[in-house]
């Protein structure tokens, strides 16, 4: 398991989640993260232990088995794991140390110290194989019904066990389950959250995020083999890519508790080890995906991360109709249109402008010299007031491409690539609609997703941040799910197109149609994806006039009203976001909750 280590101590020294500076400043962080944590738990007690029938325990043997391999551990760790362990509800679980032939006379002596202790087993091999064999071990003598792999250096927080048996009475349909994660000092003292999102293939084809605390049904677990070997340091991603490969959504449940301590020993980051274990992480990816048409894997925005090139284009690219509302702004249409042309590297393109009423006859002349290239263009003008959904409705219904790409017309093609990108997307099961990385012109971050519900609304996350930002665990360097993208640049399937109807003209005209669409896409079973590796410029509401006239300003105010009304965006908990997130500030910090969030 020492991918997901290795790769959290090079995000956390590069910049990862909630990173401070200054000593100073680090040191207010460990603090506030204490306190927080302390909030936490104190909720966690308030719920009292989880009441278990007899009928749900299979006589007398343990609802879990939480399996640790163990080589020449130091005795502290072992203690503070054990401890852990011991303080949990009692009669629910077993801890197995499996020994993987250890050397050291002090490792070997607390094991044969602690042998006859109630709940633990220790089971030892002669001889070092390694931690899957080591793992594989310990699942074979595991006779819960559910498995946690659990590091030998770790921990378990306080009512964790609890707050899984009521996870999983609510949801008996439930088959992999997994939790937050706390990161911790060599002594245990919190420091840092991986507060993760619901369930998300597409992120976890980018990095595992899933990792601590993890549960999986023994019978599965058995029946496909457990932990492969040569897969160093990457034993555990295999295994979540292998086992949840069949599964559905709704059988794969994340429970937004930090239930995990991940001790950082502060031994220094092993850069051969990293290689290795990214390495094996990328054979997994690739066993994964092949039958998908993958034909590598590579890395992503960091060398550590990773990226699934699928081969999309082998029987040649789908038709894009590219729609773009305008009006009048020569400089930005043909920015935009030369982009689309010269600067594009995608072969099957259609170009539709809907136009509100352009008089300037520079962009009328620039519309002919479009109509005789040799790019399918049209230029449809109608003199109206400006209506987003009524433009791109006009545009999707007079195009024919198998994809529709909506884009603004302050777009700033960067990269060649950027709409093979975005169509590469749509491999991943039930995507309908695909979302690019937008920076501002000072390439600062524009847009990197939309989060449902941040500021009752729905908001940009970490606009503003440098280019470069990863994000929490590094999500803002790799592909992922989310809820809503934005319409600047919006690459919808015709599937979609068909099933979710127009953008709504009426209660959306201005604001919002964006996010009134992705979540009716949502809500219909289909999925959004966001790529930063198709990364444009984005001039925003360059040509869009001033907001501040009291027209604009009521047609504002009503779309805001409208969204609130339709989607509950004030009380809207989006899959893609953690729910002890704060929701009032681009950049979302860990807030205190009245009560622990359910698992979902």
């Amino acid at each position: 398991m020492s991918y997901f280590r290795e790769l959290g101590n090079y995000l956390l020294k590069y910049g990862g989640i909630y990173r401070l500076q200054s000593a100073l400043r680090r040191r207010r962080s460990a603090k506030f993260m204490a306190n927080h944590f302390r909030h936490v738990i104190g909720l966690a007690a308030q719920g009292g232990p989880a009441i278990v029938p007899d009928t749900e325990l299979d006589n007398g043997k343990p609802y879990f088995s939480f399996v640790v391999p163990v080589f020449n551990s130091p005795p502290k760790y072992l203690d503070d794991l054990l401890l852990s362990f011991e303080s949990q509800q009692r009669g629910l679980a077993e801890l197995i140390l499996s020994d993987d032939g250890s050397t050291a006379d002090e490792t070997k002596s607390w094991l044969a110290r602690h042998s006859d202790t109630k709940n633990l087993i220790v089971v030892s091999s002669s001889q070092n194989r390694g931690i899957a064999a080591a793992t594989n071990i310990g699942i074979a003598r595991a006779s819960g019904r559910w498995v946690g792999l659990i590091d030998h250096d770790d921990a378990l927080a306080p009512f964790l066990i609890s707050q899984l048996v009521k996870a999983l009475q609510q949801r008996p349909d439930c088959q992999f389950l997994y939790t937050d994660e706390i990161v911790t000092d060599r002594k245990l003292q919190p420091e840092a959250y991986f507060l993760k999102p619901a369930w998300d293939p597409v992120l976890l084809s980018g990095v595992n995020y899933i990792n601590h605390l993890s549960l999986y049904k023994r019978d599965r677990l058995l029946g496909i083999g457990g932990l492969r070997e040569k897969f160093e340091g990457s034993q555990d991603y295999d295994l979540v890519l292998r086992y949840t490969a069949e599964l559905q959504d709704h059988e794969i449940l994340h429970l937004p508790y930090p239930g995990y301590l991940w001790r950082r020993d502060g031994e220094s980051y092993s850069v051969r080890q990293l290689e290795d274990a990214t390495r094996s992480a990328r054979k997994a990816l690739f066993q994964h995906y092949q039958n998908s048409g993958t034909i590598e894997v590579d890395q992503a925005v960091s060398p550590n991360l990773h990226r699934v090139r699928f081969d999309i284009g082998r029987f040649g690219w789908p038709l894009v109709s590219v729609v773009i509302p305008s009006r009048d702004s020569l400089s930005l249409i043909s920015t935009v249109l030369d982009g689309l042309t010269t600067q594009t590297d995608y072969p099957s393109l259609e170009i539709v402008v809907v136009d509100n009423g352009t008089t300037d006859e520079g962009v009328l002349a620039l519309y002919e010299r479009y109509r005789q290239g040799p790019t399918p263009f049209r230029a449809i003008i109608n003199r109206e007031s400006f209506n987003f959904s009524r433009s791109v409705n006009r545009g999707i219904a007079a195009s024919t491409g198998e994809y529709v790409l909506l884009l603004n017309n302050d777009i700033e093609v960067l990269e060649p690539n950027w709409l093979k990108e975005m169509v590469s997307c749509f491999h991943y099961p039930r995507t309908a609609i695909v979302g690019a990385k937008l920076l501002y012109p000072d390439r600062s971050i524009q847009h990197v997703g939309v989060i449902a519900g941040l500021g009752g609304l729905a908001g940009h996350w970490f606009i503003g941040r440098d280019e470069d930002f990863p994000g929490p665990m590094g999500r803002l360097w790799v592909r992922q799910s989310l809820s809503v993208v934005t319409g600047a640049c919006m690459l919808i399937s015709r599937e979609c197109l068909a099933a979710i109807a127009k953008f709504d003209e009426v209660r959306f005209g201005i604001a919002y149609n964006d996010v009134d669409y992705c979540l009716r896409a949502v809500n219909a079973g289909f999925r959004v994806v966001w790529t930063p590796f198709a990364k444009l410029i984005h001039h925003e509401s360059a040509s869009r006039g001033s907001d501040e006239l009291p027209d604009k300003i009521k047609r504002f105010e009503n779309d805001k009203k409208n969204l609130r009304n339709i989607h509950h965006t004030l009380n809207f908990e989006d899959r893609a976001f953690n729910p002890w997130l704060s929701k009032n500030h681009s950049d979302p910090a860990p807030m205190r909750l009245k009560v622990l969030p359910p698992a979902r």
